[in-house]
This record gives structure tokens, C-alpha cells and sequence, in this order.
């Protein structure tokens, strides 16, 4: 795997461990990145599913609205029903 025991990453750092490992620039691997991620918004705005085997899959949930309260005033507020990607992933198996 490429990113064994890298350990806690911030955003770039992956893109430009990727990009010096596959010998490609910067905004290649950007730019396929990118790619990647517009095609996962344009699926999942469909409500469609993604799988990503050895990963696992994203959806789109739909949840209800509900009657809350604004934690600073106390206020009872109605929150709209919304939709949101979740993901499931598969269970990784190691062996060490």
C-alpha cells in the first residue's frame, strides 16, 4: 500500500507522495485527483452508489427534518431534511 505507516497526514501530502512515487508533476496528480472526486459528486448527486472494492461504498442518505435546539440560546429551532454521503466501509483484514 502506498500509504502504510504514514501515519497522520494533512491534504498535500498524500497528492505529493503520490505524484513523486508514480514519477508524475504535481498538477497531474492533481488534476487526476480532482478528476476522481467530480465524477464521486456528479454519482452521488444522481443518488447513485459508488463502490470502492477494498474500500467500501458510498451513498447518499436521505434524513427527516426535525425540531432542535440552538445549544447557545436554547431556542427551538426546525431543521430541514436534508441529504448526506455516507460512506460504509469494508472491514480490513490485516495479518501481522
Amino acid at each position: 500500500m502506498i500509504f502504510e505507516g504514514a501515519g497522520r497526514m494533512n491534504n498535500s501530502e498524500p497528492t505529493e507522495k503520490l505524484a513523486k512515487e508514480r514519477g508524475i508533476t504535481l498538477k497531474q496528480d492533481e488534476t487526476a485527483v480532482n478528476s476522481v472526486f467530480e465524477v464521486m459528486t456528479d454519482t452521488l448527486s444522481r443518488a447513485d452508489r459508488i463502490e470502492i472494492r477494498g474500500f467500501g461504498s458510498f451513498k447518499v442518505k436521505d434524513y427527516d427534518g426535525f425540531t432542535g435546539r440552538n445549544p447557545k440560546t436554547g431556542e427551538m429551532i426546525d431543521v430541514n431534511p436534508k441529504k448526506l454521503p455516507v460512506l460504509r466501509s469494508e472491514k480490513i483484514c490485516t495479518r501481522g
